[in-house]
């Protein structure tokens, strides 16, 4: 392994040292540099050659999130492409991240409403892109002009987050249940985007 690969190795060592400390009772502004260096088994000192402070860190760690998240949906997607209920493929998916990845997306929801201004604008950014991508895929599937797209894109967004909060902490049989009735409560938005769209064209 040569010095890059060591480095990034580190890099990825301190993202996830961090990530294991987070749980309900600990956000990333409780966090601090040195519980995170003894976490990664590395010296405080040597933190500073991949971060410039914990917030840079911080910021990382919701970049990653989100990337994390994005990804596994995209994953539903081609589960849809093969065959498969879109509403239901995608809850599903999105509560196997929760119950597999808690530290990760307690992260996301902590912080999009904590008292970093910062953490909540790069919390902020994630949604959007969320927002804009499932945006997107409405406008493709089931053709309805952009603006009321973004605006069902918006609503199940929003919806689905608020149902992860709510699952997070929840048994097996508490999570399937919120599940569907999420699923549910976003084929109400789906039907009415489409109502609308119909009743309004032109």
């Amino acid at each position: 392994m040569n010095r890059q690969e060591q480095k990034l190795q580190t890099r990825q060592r301190i993202v996830d040292a961090a990530f294991s400390l987070l749980d309900e009772d600990k956000s990333l502004s409780a966090m601090s540099l040195r519980e995170v260096a003894r976490q990664a088994g590395i010296a405080p000192t040597s933190f500073y050659r991949h971060f410039s402070d914990i917030n840079e860190l911080g910021l990382t760690l919701v970049d990653e999130a989100g990337l994390a998240l994005r990804q596994l949906m995209r994953q539903a997607r081609q589960r849809i492409e093969a065959g498969g209920g879109v509403i239901d493929i995608s809850v599903d998916t999105f509560m196997e991240f929760i119950s597999a990845n808690k530290n990760v997306f307690r992260l996301l929801l902590r912080e999009h409403t904590g008292t970093s201004a910062a953490f909540r604008a790069a919390v902020a950014r994630e949604i959007q892109h969320f927002i804009e991508e499932l945006g997107d895929y409405v406008v493709l599937q089931l053709k309805l002009p952009r603006n009321i797209a973004t605006m069902q894109a918006e609503a199940m967004v929003k919806l689905v987050f608020s149902a992860g909060a709510e699952a997070l902490d929840s048994d097996g049989p508490a999570r399937s249940g919120i599940a569907q009735r999420v699923k549910l409560q976003l084929r109400f938005i789906q039907f009415g985007a489409v109502e609308y769209s119909t009743r309004n064209v032109g």
